[in-house]
């Protein structure tokens, strides 16, 4: 159950804060499934498994400089390699640095999680499975800062940046379901291992077409089992909700887990409604056998 894996991870890096615990041993010790537990995670707590890692390390290394612990312990103790270092990543996180904390006896807390089921007031998800052949999604593709709420402007001027000519040859290229323009994120912190906020974001079309020509970037998609998640409301508020209530609550509860590949989604804006719009969400999956 995904629920007693988040709550078992969580206590594994309790265990380990002491010995300079990386995100490479949290995936390790999860197994084969640790991009699915990494993506979950965020959408969950709101942060990076990396932050909260950090997090967790400056808030112990706090309690210990209070205890009197001295900077120079307290720092090699959590797994910081100067004692520069340390003084910047504490100052950042709570505002004082360590000799202050020390001195002045300032405990900035930040608690270990626990997740647990919160039952409220349900809403339907409408989920559909599908199987896709491999395929190649044929536009224009760039590296754009991660964002969860709101438009993201670097993606607009993506939009913005495709000529008719290339237009004209994603339509041409275009042939098979669903036949709309997509978007297509992926490649997000480098599989979250470095916690650099960007991503690639993909604009074009489905095709299985292999000769694609030179106007479009082309990302290669191997065939995958695909949950899909139709959703109609405000736009982009439903659908980066829907977004985030497939991992928040579809994939922890399912017997499905995400692959590595990218997910994408596409958009018919309402032409009668105000920022209203029609959207799918496509995302790559497999079955949990370990359920």
């Amino acid at each position: 159950m995904m629920l007693k894996t988040l709550n078992d991870v969580i206590d594994y890096i309790e265990d380990n804060l002491e010995e300079g615990i990386r995100l490479e041993d949290v995936a390790k010790y999860i197994g084969e499934s640790d991009y699915h537990f990494r993506k979950i995670f965020q959408y969950i707590s709101g942060m990076p498994l990396s932050e909260y890692i950090k997090k967790r390390k400056l808030s112990q290394a706090g309690q210990e400089l209070v205890d009197g612990r001295s900077v120079t312990d307290t720092a090699f103790k959590y797994g910081y390699q100067s004692i520069d270092g340390f003084t910047r990543a504490f100052k950042s996180w709570s505002g004082y640095l360590p000799s202050e904390a020390s001195r002045d006896k300032v405990i900035i807390s930040f608690p270990k999680l626990s997740f647990y089921i919160d039952v409220r007031g349900g809403e339907n998800m409408e989920v559909q499975i599908k199987e896709l052949p491999a395929f190649t999604i044929a536009g224009v593709k760039k590296k754009v800062p991660m964002q969860f709420e709101g438009v993201n402007q670097e993606i607009v001027k993506l939009a913005e940046s495709i000529t008719e000519e290339q237009r004209t040859k994603m339509h041409e290229l275009q042939n098979m379901e669903p036949s709309q323009i997509v978007n297509a994120s992926f490649d997000a912190d480098e599989k979250f291992l470095k916690d650099e906020g960007e991503l690639t974001h993909a604009i074009g079309v489905l095709t299985t077409e292999t000769h694609t020509g030179p106007l479009l970037d082309t990302v290669e998609v191997e065939s995958h089992t695909w949950a899909v998640f139709p959703n109609e409301g405000p736009f982009p508020e439903t659908l980066q909700n829907t977004t985030a209530r497939t991992y928040s609550e579809w994939l922890p509860s399912s017997d499905y887990e995400i692959v590595d590949a990218p997910s994408f989604s596409f958009t018919i804006m309402d032409e009668e409604k105000e920022n209203h719009a029609y959207s799918e969400v496509w995302m790559p999956v497999r079955k949990n056998h370990s359920q």
